[in-house]
């Protein structure tokens, strides 16, 4: 069973989505699924510019007060993981982790904010890898990040596998990030078989550099065009 304490919440924002999945205006004009999107601002930002966004993640079972409080109890963990592995990051753009941390806030606050409404209208999904409940080829772009190939320890490559196979079934793309593991800058365990995989399948795939890197080498997206 699903159990919220198990669960590191750690919203990205629009921004880093951008910046992640190399995300042109082109893009953000297409149906997209978020799979494994927790506690981003990405939903929320897209549906004030009337885009259109399904967020997915087995954490929208639980209330905004449920999530908000988990929130509370993780953030200073992260906080302290991130100074144990302070070298394995790049702080460009942050220059300490509780920089970062009140970016992350930032982003968390701002989708807490339109949970409610969103879930209602259907934007947020209590749904996770590997099964998806969508029609084929339902959505134009899929992208997913810090799940598949950064918990790979956690995760078995058959996991992996059935879950790419399902996001390239529900979408005509798919784009995950990063490609190293968590906490490291090791590209993932799994990567080089999976792509000897989906390229067996009959799948297309091409690695492509992003313009974000906050990991050490992790400035690399997988993408995958059934």
């Amino acid at each position: 069973m699903f159990q919220l304490k198990n669960v590191v919440p750690w919203g990205r924002s629009f921004q880093d989505y951008i910046e992640m999945f190399n995300l042109t205006p082109e893009d953000l004009e297409l149906s997209i699924l978020d799979c494994a999107g927790g506690p981003a601002s990405f939903n929320a930002i897209m549906k004030q510019r009337e885009k259109t966004v399904i967020s997915c993640d087995p954490i929208y079972q639980f209330t905004p007060q449920q999530i908000e409080k988990r929130i509370d109890e993780t953030y200073p963990i992260i906080i302290d993981g991130l100074y144990k592995n302070i070298d394995q990051f790049v702080w460009e753009k942050t220059p300490t982790p509780e920089a970062l941390g009140e970016d992350r806030l930032s982003a968390m606050k701002e989708f807490l904010a339109d949970f409610a409404t969103g879930k209602q209208e259907g934007r947020y999904r209590e749904i996770g890898f590997p099964e998806l409940p969508f029609s084929d080829q339902h959505f134009d772009l899929a992208v997913s990040s810090h799940l598949l190939f950064t918990y790979s320890e956690q995760f078995s490559w058959e996991f992996h596998l059935q879950s790419i196979l399902e996001l390239s079934r529900v979408a005509k793309e798919v784009r995950i990030f990063p490609l190293v593991e968590n906490f490291t800058s090791i590209k993932s365990r799994h990567l080089d078989s999976i792509l000897e995989a989906l390229t067996t399948g009959g799948y297309e795939t091409e690695i492509q550099k992003t313009v974000y890197e906050f990991q050490r080498g992790g400035n690399e997206l997988l993408k995958v065009i059934g």
